[in-house]
């Protein structure tokens, strides 16, 4: 099955159309409520706290898996997306700096709405879709998202200087409208789930315990929990390159953003053929690798080797994470899938999010090339975890998913 495959499916397509107009709304909104922030009070440290609320609301993912697996996945998704329209409306009544607490509260509940989002849509696509095609529209929301990295922020930046904030919100609004419509307009239909008596705590851990007894699912979580507490050093690393060695102003920043972006949108759309060939594990373990590489590129300290980094880097990121939401897919029952999804999430984005702080700490002791030397590293061992021998798994080439989809029928 091929990405050719993919789009013959009416269903499919309605889909992933109605989630790319969604994912233009949400990454076009991100970067202008900053802005927003920073209009009406004049403050960086204000500005950047809006951001902060974005990755609070994730450590409330596993309640959302618990009632995503509650629940049928499509009338979630239609749901969740109408909800999230009306939400974002809030932001109609920003007017000065003492409503900024509305900008606030909306980035979470924005955030929260997400996780449902999120945990529903991983769970949908194996109803929506055979095992087979699960890469290849893993790969296309990846690179779709990557895509728009490049065109909207600049987009949401550009059209809050013309028309304001509040004209964002709406536009932001009508792409979760366009979502919640695609996914109503679908013929797939869901069996109702069953739902076992069990206590809160086992419920709600439930993705936990499945990610941990799942041999190949632990593997997978332990390796890229040790990538991802460094790989946020590349954050403030990116800041330190500019200025010390590149003595570019931070505006310069952005260009070396749309090179990763270049970057991924060549690895998107390449991470499910190659998964077909060497198997969901190996395709994680040459993002890895991959972010290695990069790593090293972007200590060499010429224009031309940080280039070369963020192009490898932005190249790598898509067969890490295509490769690991589709294996997560299909080593997880239908009743645990939106559990798992949220399990998964939250044990990759603590680490993340404390390794983004901890690299501000260290770039005064260490400069750029110890955090990067420090990524590479600690980035080997996991590529090394995640490629070492698994008993009962083949060592290469793709998986056979376990018998476990919720039936779907079709009108």
């Amino acid at each position: 099955m091929t990405m050719r495959d993919l789009a013959k499916s009416r269903d499919a397509r309605v889909y992933l159309i109605g989630q790319s107009f969604s994912l233009f709304g949400d990454t076009a909104m991100f970067l202008a409520l900053g802005i927003w922030v920073k209009e009406l009070t004049h403050s960086n440290a204000d500005a950047g706290l809006t951001f902060l609320f974005f990755p609070l609301a994730a450590l409330f993912s596993p309640i959302a898996g618990m009632v995503v697996d509650r629940v049928r996945r499509r009338p979630t998704l239609i749901c969740v997306n109408f909800a999230s329209a009306a939400l974002v409306m809030l932001l109609l009544f920003v007017h000065n700096s003492s409503d900024i607490w509305i900008i606030y509260a909306t980035m979470f509940l924005y955030s929260f709405a997400g996780n449902f989002i999120g945990s529903a849509q991983s769970a949908f696509l194996t109803v929506l879709l055979p095992p087979e095609q699960l890469g290849d529209a893993n790969g296309f929301l990846r690179t779709v998202r990557e895509g728009l990295r490049l065109v909207a922020p600049l987009a949401g930046a550009g059209l809050f200087v013309i028309v304001g904030g509040h004209w964002i919100a709406v536009l932001d609004s009508a792409t979760f409208v366009i979502a919640g419509f695609s996914v109503l307009a679908l013929h797939v239909r869901e069996e109702k789930p069953v739902r076992l008596p069990e206590h809160f705590l086992t419920e709600i851990s439930a993705g936990f315990h499945h990610v941990a007894r799942t041999p190949i699912l632990r593997r997978m979580a332990i390796s890229l929990g040790i990538a991802l507490s460094v790989i946020g050093f590349l954050e403030t690393a990116i800041f330190a390159i500019t200025s010390d060695e590149l003595h570019r102003s931070p505006s310069f920043i952005g260009v070396l953003m749309a090179v990763q972006g270049v970057g991924a949108l060549i690895g998107g759309p390449l991470s499910a053929p190659a998964m077909r060939r060497v198997g969901e594990r190996w395709l994680c373990g040459i993002g890895l690798i991959g972010i290695v590489v990069g790593s090293l590129l972007l200590e060499g300290g010429s224009l031309v080797f940080v280039l070369m980094g963020g192009v490898v880097f932005g190249l790598a990121l898509p067969p890490l994470l295509v490769g690991a939401y589709t294996l997560l897919q299909l080593r997880t029952p239908g009743d645990l899938q939106g559990r798992a999804f949220s399990a998964f999430d939250l044990i990759a984005s603590l680490p993340q999010t404390m390794s983004i702080a901890l690299g501000a700490i260290l770039i005064t002791v260490l400069g750029y090339r110890g955090e990067l030397t420090i990524i590479a590293i600690v980035v080997s061992v996991a590529a090394l975890i995640m490629l070492l021998p698994i008993e009962g798994e083949p060592n290469f080439g793709p998986l056979v998913a376990v018998d476990h989809l919720a039936v779907a029928t079709f009108d």
